[in-house]
């Protein structure tokens, strides 16, 4: 597995019920499970990974200032982006079968990657992507209608 410079936590009032959500909606695999103990299970410590690239932590509302967004309304701070291979329509559909709240379908964009938005279980926001064709800086500026500033991107 690489090693990921960024990983995000993602924090459930149900941490374990979002583990067997996440990995039968979007495909993600356990690879670390730390329960929390008897007298604060909110403690807990889990990792996933898609096709053992890359990482995401869940977690319990461990502490007042770390929430759900089922705990505030549905408000979200941060969407977490997944780069995935493979048929991302089908993914976006295994999404759909498990209860995922597509917000957003499938669509190309104009940088040259297919991406859709979805609410899971208890409201986080996500988006999944798949590369498909390579855009030069140049033609995404003319898509978009402005400059861009990349440091690698030609």
């Amino acid at each position: 597995m690489e090693t990921p410079t960024f990983t995000s936590s993602v924090h459930y009032q149900d941490p374990k019920a979002a583990l067997a959500w996440l990995e039968n909606a979007f495909g993600f695999e356990v690879t670390m499970a730390i329960d929390g103990p008897p007298e604060a299970p909110a403690m807990c410590h889990y990792e996933m990974s898609v096709g053992g690239r890359g990482r995401i932590m869940i977690g319990g509302q461990w502490e007042e200032t770390v929430k759900s967004p089922k705990s505030l309304g549905g408000a979200n701070t941060q969407v977490v982006h997944v780069m995935l291979t493979g048929d991302l329509d089908a993914h976006c559909e295994r999404a759909r079968a498990a209860g995922a709240r597509i917000l957003a379908e499938p669509a190309d964009e104009f940088y040259g990657d297919r991406r859709y938005r979805v609410a899971d279980l208890e409201g986080h926001r996500w988006s999944f992507s798949v590369h498909v064709r390579d855009v030069s800086r140049s033609e995404a500026e003319a898509a978009l209608g402005q400059p861009i500033v990349a440091k690698d991107w030609p």
